[in-house]
């Protein structure tokens, strides 16, 4: 046997615990990786802890490494990075990404890791596979260069989004978010910020009056608007941005909450659309050309960027995860994406 390792499960809706796992040593093709850190994934890990995924979903949603069934006892998530022990010379000692759920060592086939470039620190390499999200709804939506696009929803993938449309020749960006204060946030990433139902602003001081005609000269409204707040408010107020024969790509998973929208306004005069975008499978777009392997380490490289630090917004050690996890699912301990740290570095 290869020894012992300590796993954090969910033993049924909103209570969690460590519970010892055996590893068998690492054969042919395989890997021993002890951690470094994980990533609480705040939007669907909520909604697992909080037992709300769907018996319908259960296949869909199970995470690549996950072990047990919906609603629990299960091993969930999909954020980790830390260093190769044992396995194949070319990635001994090298900092690897995986999707695997919360756990201090763990065995998986070599071709499972990612080798996180030089440049990206590990801690922010748990955000690959945010990062990766946020590349394929990009791939789905194929913004444009000076498109008008508003995010609605400053979580994880939502900033993402925000922060590589950035990169697209003179896109002007708009995030939107209930808490007044994502609007640092928002100023990190390089893009304006407006607090929704309330006031828009390109800095944390600023508070113009919201609305289409406050947030691009000629008042249109948006080319595209990514959706990301797992909220029906959130995907009316993206559709309510929307210009005439605008679409919605929409990001977010609400789990078994009904969703309600109002489509007796511009929907059908200004031929509006919605759309899904889920990282399951790449984007329809690019699927001819490139693997999810490929899609993945392209996130990783983009990673290189310092901006996206500002997702990182508080560390607990892994022992503490059980205690830490119900304040993250019902909100009491606010983050984007808060680091797991193994003391392992």
């Amino acid at each position: 046997m290869g020894g012992e390792a300590l796993a954090f499960w969910l033993r049924a809706p909103g209570m969690g615990e460590l519970r010892s796992e055996t590893l068998h040593l690492p054969g042919p093709g395989e890997v021993l990786v002890r951690t470094l850190y994980s990533g609480v994934s705040r939007a669907s890990e909520a909604l697992v802890f909080r037992g709300r995924v769907p018996a319908s979903q259960h296949q869909a949603m199970r995470a690549p490494f996950q072990d047990g069934n919906f609603p629990g006892p299960v091993k969930y998530g999909y954020l980790s990075v830390g260093l190769v022990e044992q396995g194949p010379p070319a990635l001994l000692g090298r900092t690897v990404f995986t999707l695997f759920p919360h756990q201090d060592a763990y065995v998986v086939p070599a071709a499972a890791v990612h080798v996180v470039p030089d440049g990206v620190p590990a801690s922010r390499a748990v955000l690959a596979g945010t990062v990766e999200t946020a590349v394929n709804a990009l791939w789905d939506a194929a913004p444009l260069v000076g498109d008008r696009v508003a995010v609605v929803g400053a979580g994880m993938v939502g900033c993402a989004v925000a922060r590589l449309l950035t990169q697209v020749l003179g896109v002007q960006v708009v995030i939107f978010d209930v808490d007044p204060g994502k609007a640092a946030v928002a100023e990190a990433l390089g893009v304006r910020f407006a607090l929704a139902g309330g006031t828009s602003a390109d800095s944390p001081g600023a508070s113009p009056a919201v609305g289409p005609e406050s947030l691009w000269p000629d008042g249109a409204g948006a080319d595209i608007a990514f959706h990301t707040s797992g909220t029906s408010s959130g995907l009316q107020l993206a559709l309510d941005l929307l210009a005439p024969e605008g679409s919605v790509v929409d990001l977010s998973w609400y789990g078994d909450t009904p969703v309600q929208l109002s489509l007796g306004g511009s929907f059908h005069a200004g031929r509006l659309a919605i759309r899904s975008s889920q990282v399951g499978a790449v984007a329809p777009a690019r699927r001819r050309n490139r693997s999810t392997a490929q899609r993945l380490a392209f996130a990783l490289e983009l990673l290189r960027d310092p901006a996206f630090d500002v997702l990182l917004t508080g560390t607990s050690p892994f022992r503490e995860l059980p205690s830490v996890m119900p304040r993250l699912a019902d909100g009491s301990l606010p983050a984007l994406c808060h680091l797991i740290s193994y003391g392992n570095g």
